[in-house]
């Protein structure tokens, strides 16, 4: 279901950032990884803490990619950003795990 006057489509892909440019790693953090991320909702590990990221980066990054694009536990796949590719879902991981060192 979609709000009023919007049609919402399984697999649909939304329109690249304005202007036709990808967005980066960050634009995808703050718009979409955040709402769980920033605050830890749902037992998400946090940006910038480094200890709520080291038990999963244990795993190796493959596993955190493997569980950022198809779910895990709480998450659902991608996070929820259906219009995000694989590539992007992978960058953004890459920045949160930057940001918590």
């Amino acid at each position: 279901l979609a709000p009023e006057g919007e049609v919402a489509m399984a697999g649909a892909v939304a329109a690249p950032a304005a202007g036709g440019a990808a967005r980066t790693a960050e634009e995808i953090v703050n718009t979409k990884c955040n709402v769980c991320h920033a605050n830890g909702a749902g037992g998400a590990p946090k940006v910038g803490s480094v200890d709520d990221w080291a038990p999963r980066l244990a795993k190796g990054v493959d596993a955190l990619y493997g569980s950022a694009v198809n779910g895990f536990q709480g998450m659902p796949p991608k996070g929820l950003c259906m219009d995000c590719s694989p590539e992007e879902i992978h960058a953004a991981v890459d920045h949160m795990l930057e940001k918590s060192k």
